[in-house]
């Protein structure tokens, strides 16, 4: 199938790349490059041998229509916008253009065009502090910041679009933490600025980037104090766009699915882990909770399990050690 992948340079998109040319698709990918690198376009290209057709446009813009006016698309995976939960606090506005406005701007696209599948990359921010673990699908959808509600919005779009027209086909797949990088080195997590993910931050403390981990909150009621959540291997999640775009494709549903490992690990055990098989020092400082914090939160992904034949096969230690991997041979990012 040949398929449009917008935000296809970066964490995530560009290891979905990666996984849909090795299952010998054909992949163009639009991105605006305000959170990502071209230079990963070019590592996943020199990675699986390879050519990616790549656009510079912003999906909210009118130069979205000529990619769809010079390829015919078997189906999109929606990458595309902001995401970062602190961030959306102080730039609602922002984030409500680029991930909700966008979003419209490609399903219009999509129909206009005769484009009929849809995969997107939503979130387990959509359950926000949900009181019972492990979340399902069913679970109450209260999401806390704007990002998590632009998330929420975005598949409400889908849902109606796919009640209306009974032949589109709409995946919602929403995670929960992705972390690690492709075994290659090659590419991996880059944050701009200060990370807002755990394994990132960690891996620059050990780089000597920062000073120090600041851990929110050791009074929490879990195995060591510290919050508990569910982390996916980046390869695991990549696969799992694969396997929802070639089980679901022509479906004609609107589908919710979590895609996590099922398991709870806590910031400590991470720091841990990373500390010894890497066998580097991560310094760390407890500050108090985070308002908004959960103490525990993973998933229940027994519908991805059944309905996509998918499942983790990456453990904790090929989290770490491939984060560090990546850090090490990369350690300015791209």
């Amino acid at each position: 199938m040949k398929i449009l992948v917008t935000g296809g340079a970066g964490y995530i998109g560009s290891h979905t790349c990666v996984e849909l040319l090795e299952s010998q698709h054909d992949v163009v990918v639009v991105d605006n490059f305000s959170n990502s690198s071209p230079k990963a376009v070019e590592r996943v290209e020199a990675l699986t041998n390879k050519k990616i057709t790549c656009y510079e446009v912003d999906i909210c813009d009118v130069e979205l229509a000529q990619v769809f006016e010079e390829h015919q698309f078997d189906a999109v995976i929606h990458f595309a916008g902001l995401k970062a939960v602190g961030e959306s606090t102080k730039e609602p506005l922002s984030y409500y253009q680029h991930n909700v406005q966008g979003s419209l701007n490609l399903l219009r696209m999509m129909k206009k065009h005769g484009v009929k599948t849809l995969i997107f990359s939503s979130s387990a921010t959509v359950y926000g502090q949900a009181k019972i673990v492990p979340i399902d699908e069913t679970s109450q959808l209260q999401p806390q910041s704007p990002y998590g509600q632009t998330k929420l919005m975005v598949e409400q779009m889908c849902k109606d679009l796919s009640a209306a027209q009974d032949d589109f086909t709409a995946v919602m797949l929403r995670y929960f933490n992705p972390v690690g990088a492709h075994q290659s080195g090659m590419i991996g997590e880059n944050p701009t600025g200060i990370p807002n993910n755990l394994l990132p931050f960690i891996s620059q403390v050990a780089v000597g980037t920062h000073p120090e981990l600041r851990v929110f909150g050791n009074d929490y009621n879990t195995v060591d104090g510290t919050g508990v959540r569910d982390y996916i291997h980046v390869v695991d999640l990549a696969q799992g766009h694969v396997k929802a775009l070639e089980a679901l494709h022509q479906s004609n549903q609107f589908t919710t699915l979590n895609l996590g490992s099922g398991k709870g690990y806590s910031v400590l055990e991470v720091v841990d882990a990373f500390s010894k098989l890497n066998d580097v020092k991560v310094p760390t400082i407890f500050v108090p909770r985070r308002q908004g914090d959960v103490e525990i939160c993973y998933a229940a992904c027994d519908k991805a399990n059944q309905l996509l034949d998918w499942e983790t096969k990456l453990s904790l230690s090929d989290m770490v050690i491939d984060t560090w991997r990546w850090q090490t041979n990369n350690p300015q990012g791209y």
